[in-house]
């Protein structure tokens, strides 16, 4: 074996972990480097899970590559958790965001397609915590924003592709679909929370036995207020309170 081989084949979380703060720390353009030619082949998989090898698949692997050098700088070393599991909800963001941004079929403002996953959240919220579906002003006010906005997001959201969202896109390697509702740029969850759980395991220690339970059932595990309610014996109007609590003291501890 070569010993470039064994740079790229036998690599430890330990050797990651130690390239990653010699770029953070010293910037080095060598330890980059070899993060790049480490992952590169993990990148491109997940491009082609979403490009199904079409026209755009090396756009996608571009994109990702971005995704790649933005988890490289932003990563934590100190958490004891592998860089994999921040890289991968990085990459695939990105790629949903480029879908999202890239492939509707007329011209949608950012803002508009940026609400459109945000609306379908908050209405099943809403269900939840009203029993029936909301009013349009009942999500307006959720997202602090007018109901116009809500209209609008919800009558563009039809013009996203002219194809049924059931449509299936050529079969990967292993035989598999993909419809066009896999890859319809929302947000990704495990994006956005990866980083929050990081900041939060940090933050956490502040709060109460109790709010810590509710941010861990609310926010980490994802139960509604009410499915949290019921699991530790609270009301759902109880939960919220202790909730909005924990939230301002995480803010508050965040900020500093």
């Amino acid at each position: 074996m070569t010993e470039e081989s064994k740079v790229y084949n036998e690599v430890s979380p330990e050797d990651i972990n130690a390239w990653i703060a010699d770029y953070q720390e010293n910037d080095n353009s060598e330890a980059q480097e070899k993060l790049v030619l480490h992952y590169q082949k993990l990148v491109e998989s997940l491009a082609y899970k979403y490009s199904k090898g079409q026209a755009h698949h090396e756009d996608l692997v571009q994109v990702g590559m971005v995704g790649l050098l933005g988890a490289i700088k932003r990563f934590d070393v100190s958490f004891e958790r592998k860089f994999e599991a921040f890289l991968v909800p990085t990459v695939i963001g990105e790629i949903k965001r480029y879908l999202r941004d890239k492939t509707w079929s007329v011209h949608v403002p950012r803002r508009i397609k940026e609400i459109g996953p945000k609306i379908k959240k908050a209405n099943e919220e809403l269900t939840n915590e009203l029993g029936r579906s909301p009013k349009i002003i009942e999500i307006a006010n959720r997202l602090e924003v007018t109901e116009e906005d809500v209209l609008e997001a919800m009558e563009m959201g039809q013009s996203y592709n002219a194809l049924s969202v059931d449509h299936s896109i050529e079969a990967d390697k292993d035989g598999s679909t993909v419809t066009l509702l896999d890859i319809m740029g929302e947000s990704e969850e495990g994006y956005d929370l990866t980083e929050k759980r990081m900041i939060l395991e940090k933050i956490l220690p502040i709060l109460t036995d109790r709010e810590r339970e509710i941010i861990q059932y609310t926010f980490i595990t994802g139960l509604s207020q009410k499915e949290t309610g019921e699991k530790i014996g609270l009301s759902q109007m109880h939960v919220s309170r202790l909730q909005r609590t924990a939230i301002k003291k995480l803010k508050e501890a965040a900020m500093k």
